[in-house]
């Protein structure tokens, strides 16, 4: 199925490499989803099953993740499954999506119960697990849509009781300051930071916060390839900056290198907005080899050159053929 990829989809890609990976994922959910029952999550507790639902995406998505995380409450074991939905831009309609997800994952779940122990859904004990709708928006705007399903039904105060009704949990990037995610001192807060970056201002906020030390003291036991997840992350989000490709390549060896000291040292008064502009061959081989990472389709690729260079279906598919990484 032939799909066109912008800027904000790869920048969705980036969050389902994040969620995908245990580490990272548990990170997240112990340190930005406030339940107190999340706090002592570990990678090896979270089970990625994603795939497993895929098809139920209403159309082919690069950002929707879905979790089972294993937990134990008061010495008895259980999972929860928590449904992450990255926002890069306001989805007002975002609240009753989620819930068809969340109905179609309770379904699921009775027809596999049902496979193992006929008619057990029917009977007084059965029980379904519980899921945690997350949003995590990392839009420079306040999150304006609804949060909770009541405030998309017409008439809603009138019908209350006849009507299912449940809350998002919204996590807002933009609610964290650089001092919280400096705090956290997770691979995770190195994304969120990268993340947060939108002008030459925020650029130079931040290397006055941090010190040479912070970044290569969170790393230094971090595995390698967490460090290349890490990297693979960051060269996305400055994909959508338009970063030219000599510099991209520059920010993310030294992560993969540990010299995280050194970091933000070449990018210092770095102004986004005034950023030379590339030669039309490099902007078409930095958006073919970004695209290699996270989608595994040349056509689509060819179709965003088709798009954006304005080249031939002929001429795309020679530059993606060119420059793509097997």
């Amino acid at each position: 199925m032939s799909q066109e990829f912008t800027n904000e989809k790869v920048k969705d890609s980036s969050s389902k490499i994040i969620f995908k990976d245990p580490i990272l994922c548990a990170q997240f959910l112990r340190g930005y989803v406030d339940i107190p029952i999340l706090k002592s999550v570990k990678p090896e507790g979270i089970e990625d099953v994603t795939e497993r639902y895929v098809h139920m995406f209403a159309e082919e998505r690069n950002s929707d993740v879905v979790k089972k995380v294993h937990i134990e409450m008061n010495e008895t074991p259980f999972f929860l499954v928590s449904l992450i939905e990255h926002k890069s831009n306001v989805d007002y309609n975002v609240v009753m999506q989620i819930l068809r997800y969340m109905v179609f994952i309770w379904e699921d779940y009775e027809k596999e119960m049902e496979r193992q122990h006929r008619g057990i859904s029917k009977t007084k004990s059965f029980k379904y697990p519980p899921i945690l709708p997350v949003i995590f928006y990392d839009g420079a705007d306040n999150w304006a849509a609804a949060a909770e399903l009541h405030e998309r039904i017409l008439f809603s105060d009138m019908f209350a009781k006849y009507i299912p009704d449940y809350q998002c949990i919204l996590v807002q990037l933009k609610d964290y300051s650089n001092a919280e995610l400096l705090m956290k001192k997770e691979e995770l807060s190195i994304v969120m930071l990268i993340d947060k970056l939108k002008s030459a201002l925020d650029y130079a906020e931040l290397n006055k916060e941090i010190g040479n030390e912070y970044l290569t003291e969170i790393t230094a036991e971090t595995p390698e390839y967490l460090l290349s997840i890490i990297a693979q992350v960051v060269e996305i989000l400055l994909v959508k900056l338009n970063v030219p490709i000599e510099e991209l390549e520059a920010f993310t060896m030294r992560i993969k290198e540990r010299k995280m000291g050194e970091l933000l040292a070449h990018f210092q008064g770095w102004d986004v907005q005034a950023i030379r502009k590339e030669s039309r061959e490099e902007g078409i081989e930095k958006l073919v080899k970004a695209m290699n990472v996270v989608i595994d389709s040349k056509e689509a690729v060819a179709q965003q050159l088709v798009a954006q260079y304005e080249l031939t279906e002929e001429e795309a598919a020679e530059k993606v053929e060119m420059y793509w990484q097997s």
